[in-house]
């Protein structure tokens, strides 16, 4: 179990004025050692605390003050102090299996820990799940949670995940959901294996054990270049098409029988599917929107104005990996007061063209001095999906002087086309055979601060680059609009 270490301290704050400095370890709070930031800010949200710490090889007790809700004031280093609790599933359609080598190590942690599921948003299978962790979401209102079904059939689900306890383990789903828990639930729908009938019975499954469910999303199979499974290939047109259908039909049930539509199908089935995408009113609000439902439908109300409610992504595929404290989805379930200063924070775009801003209202920190003139013609940067549904929204505008840059995925390869996934490397050799001296703009949903998957920064890049938030607003400002 490693130590809470203070990265920063906030001048004027209690912690400062108490004396705890950068580098200190916590040892505990109230004589508790928390074992993640999740029981650290419910310690720490009391007006009077002692905290016993390390610094230096001494250990000293430091007594804080504070008036009720003020933060503490300071910022620690991860998310978990204790172990990770690691993934025992095998399953074929992993994207940690399908990852080229030579990178971060920190990129391979395959993780099942439902406290990462509650701070960052990733999913987990419950198949680690124990009593204990149960009765700890319960007590401490750790919610919402996503989850990966992929199906309700015991005999599939354990095939799916390569774990006899695959089947078993939705009993903690059903648990969950009897006690008020938000759930929401993710199929990765791979093609000759839980799509089709399979899907179809899936779905029948939810609405008979688990009709409780925020809601569902059908992703499709994301297939690199690294992948060696013989049975996980790309999903085809008819396949997608069939996925888009079995949707719509059981949207209508759920509709009917629940009152809402419940499950969502990506958007990069209705590209694959080469189907329009469906109404804004059909996605109910956006709930999946950060896990690939509704991405374009939304991006396409921000840009044009239609809405002023900026819903954005969030920064960087594989965040929690790099150590980023816990965001917006933390702080508001428990209303502690403490800043959202992680990969999850409320992004907003400024509205006087100067940037992109974080939530309270400071620059982020990945913006980029631009060296071209304002006026110079804009190159878009954005993945193959993405220019899909750029494109249109580029030519609606009857302007010369922008255009969209997609960028080959070559790094991951395969049917990787999704913006989040783009690297320094294929970026860096996109920019090479633009033009100098225009305006390129890169959306920050591929950074994770500022860096890339593969390791690269956007210093390395060849050419100058706008780092813009990853929503339809902020593109409109930095286009001028």
């Amino acid at each position: 179990m490693s130590l809470p270490r203070v990265l920063s301290v906030v001048a004027g704050s209690p912690a400062a004025r108490a004396g705890i400095e950068v580098g200190d370890e916590v040892l505990s709070v109230d004589g508790e050692a928390p074992r993640d930031i999740i029981r650290w800010n419910w310690l720490i949200d009391e007006p009077e605390l002692t905290l016993e710490v390390r610094r230096g090889g001494l250990d000293l007790t430091i007594d804080v003050e504070k008036p009720p809700g003020e933060p503490l004031g300071l910022e620690i280093h991860s998310a978990l102090f204790d172990q990770l609790r690691t993934c025992d599933n095998h399953c074929e359609f992993c994207f940690i299996y399908q990852l080229p080598p030579g990178l971060r190590k920190s990129l391979y942690q395959k993780d099942d820990d439902y406290r990462l599921s509650f701070l960052y948003g990733n999913f987990t299978t419950l198949t680690r799940f124990t009593e204990a962790d149960f009765e700890r979401v319960v007590t401490e209102g750790l919610s919402p949670l996503n989850v990966s079904i992929h199906a309700t059939d015991p005999a599939v689900r354990n095939e799916m995940l390569r774990n006899r306890r695959g089947g078993p383990s939705l009993r903690w789903l059903r648990a969950l959901l009897d006690h008020g828990v938000e759930i929401h639930g993710q199929i990765v729908c791979c093609p000759g294996l839980n799509d089709g009938a399979v899907l179809d019975d899936t779905l029948a499954g939810v609405l008979d054990r688990f009709p409780e469910l925020a809601s569902l999303c059908i992703v499709p199979l994301g297939v690199s270049r690294y992948n060696h499974e013989p049975r996980m290939r790309p999903t085809t047109r008819e396949e997608a098409a069939a996925v888009v259908d079995i949707v719509a039909a059981w949207q209508q049930t759920f509709l009917e029988v629940l009152g809402h539509r419940m499950v969502q199908a990506a958007d990069e089935f209705y590209l694959l599917a080469e189907r329009p995408f469906p109404e804004p009113e059909t996605y109910e609000g956006f709930a999946m929107h950060e896990d690939g439902v509704g991405m374009a439908r939304t991006f396409e109300l921000e840009f044009t104005g239609r809405t002023t409610t900026v819903t954005g992504v969030r920064a960087g595929f594989f965040a929690w990996a790099d150590g980023a404290p816990a965001g917006s989805r933390y702080e508001a379930a428990l209303d502690v007061g403490a800043p959202p200063d992680g990969y999850r924070a409320v992004r907003s775009t400024a509205t006087d063209g100067s940037g992109p801003h974080l939530g309270d209202g400071s620059a982020a920190p990945v913006s980029v001095a631009l060296r071209p003139r304002r006026d110079a013609p804009i190159g878009v940067l954005t993945g193959t999906a993405g220019a899909a549904v750029l494109g249109p929204l580029i030519e609606s505008l009857d302007r010369d002087d922008v255009r969209v840059v997609p960028v080959e995925n070559e790094f991951f390869g395969g049917t990787t086309s999704v913006t989040g996934l783009m690297v320094g490397e294929d970026i860096a050799r996109t920019l090479a055979a633009e033009p100098d001296g225009h305006r390129y703009l890169l959306p920050d949903v591929c950074l994770s601060g500022d860096r890339f998957l593969d390791g690269a920064t956007v210093a390395d890049l060849p050419k100058p680059v706008e780092v813009i938030a990853t929503d339809g607003a902020a593109l409109r400002v930095a286009l001028g609009g």
